[in-house]
């Protein structure tokens, strides 16, 4: 039986105390991976049973000798660089408040920020919403834009090489401040790039609040309880713009430049920290076992792949 030990904490010396070796790190991979919900099975022959393998918490199946270590076919799979880093990187990138630039990352482990850049968009692969769950009660919407100031461009201009974003954002009741949010880059402020993001994330009986763009007229239909507002130069609402800014403040302070075609890898590191403010403690944890389950992806010539 698999009676797994969870990291909790945000305490960067009590990690450490906590994975001083590589072998820490695959004992907890292969955790995850083996799972009570997840038992182990042969990859190649479909076998239950096991011996011990070649690497640190590998397992051999007794039928067929194929040996699979706690990386395989997972996040972790074909690392650059040694797994007792990766976990230090994902420790980081999940607990500290703003995150870390890949720069920074690079400087502190010693690696090239290339490397450490394409670890940290597979990290953000795994902290894309698990969609599960959608926003509820009172919902503020609007979009931003994301880039340089560019003469003769305002508002929502299609023509605009800034990045176009639409963002969604719980107000809890009684005055108890806000609960989760959620963003994606859109093409155009049209009602057919907005369906999607509210299908996505919004439950059709919120009461969602827009400003008066006649892009959201026509959701109205799947979303009746949908009310416009004028805007006022983002005083009408007032914490979802509070929530704008911080996002533009941490991309300019953090990122400084990122193009529209990886925008959204890092509208969903924000978000993913964000929705998990209050759990802290566990959101390595809940990072770590993300990564373990999802299928690996990799950039090959900044083309996604899904590996095999």
């Amino acid at each position: 039986m698999n009676n797994r030990k969870q990291y909790i904490g945000v305490n960067s010396i009590e990690f450490n105390k906590y994975f001083q070796t590589e072998e820490d790190c695959y004992r907890y991979l292969s955790e995850i991976k083996w799972s009570i919900d997840k038992p182990y099975q042969c990859k190649k022959c479909g076998h239950l049973k096991y011996g011990k393998g070649k690497k640190p918490y590998s397992r051999r199946c007794t039928k067929c000798n194929y040996d699979e270590s706690p990386t395989s076919g997972t996040m972790f799979d074909k690392l650059k660089f040694s797994l007792l880093i990766a976990f230090h990187i994902c420790f980081k990138l999940s607990t500290k408040k703003k995150g870390m630039s890949s720069l920074e990352l690079s400087e502190e482990f010693g690696l090239r920020q290339k490397t450490v850049w394409g670890f940290k968009w597979k990290i953000q692969q795994a902290m894309t919403s698990s969609r599960k769950s959608l926003l509820e009660g009172k919902v503020q919407v609007d979009e931003f834009l994301v880039g340089e100031y560019e003469e003769g461009k305002v508002g929502r201009s299609s023509n605009s090489k800034k990045k176009l974003v639409i963002v969604a954002l719980e107000i809890l009741e009684d005055n108890k401040g806000v609960g989760r949010a959620y963003a994606q880059v859109v093409e155009h402020a049209s009602s057919k790039e907005f369906r999607p993001f509210f299908e996505t994330y919004i439950s059709n009986e919120a009461n969602v609040i827009t400003d008066n763009w006649k892009g959201y007229l026509p959701l109205k239909k799947n979303y009746p309880n949908l009310e416009q507002i004028p805007s006022e130069k983002g005083k009408g609402m007032q914490q979802l713009h509070i929530h704008i800014m911080n996002i533009q403040g941490w991309l300019r302070g953090i990122h400084h430049h990122c193009s529209k075609e990886w925008m959204q890898g890092y509208l969903d590191e924000y978000h993913f920290r964000y929705n998990r403010r209050s759990m802290m403690g566990s959101i390595f944890d809940l990072l770590i076992k993300r990564m373990v389950l999802s299928e690996p992806k990799r950039l090959i010539k900044n083309k996604i792949t899904t590996a095999t």
